[in-house]
């Protein structure tokens, strides 16, 4: 997976940019971020409860945090 696609989630996320937020779900590669960010961006434009978005920000943030540990970032050596 790309390494940059959650650095990007997670920079967006805390900035609030919902709508890099919505262009990265459609075109990053890693169809479980992908998802976690679907189910974020919908608990935030269509609240049900507060409850179920902080849930799915919380899944969210997880996910990233596990992506961080295993995937290690690709450097390119000139």
């Amino acid at each position: 997976m790309n390494y940059q696609d959650y650095d990007k989630a997670l920079h967006f996320m805390i900035w609030g940019q919902w709508d890099d937020l919505l262009v990265l779900m459609v075109r990053t590669r890693d169809q479980f971020l992908s998802k976690k960010i679907e189910s974020f961006l919908h608990a935030c434009y269509y609240p049900g409860n507060e409850s179920e978005m902080l849930e799915s920000h919380e899944n969210l943030l997880n996910y990233l945090d596990h992506a961080h540990a295993t995937t290690q970032p690709t450097f390119y050596i000139y």
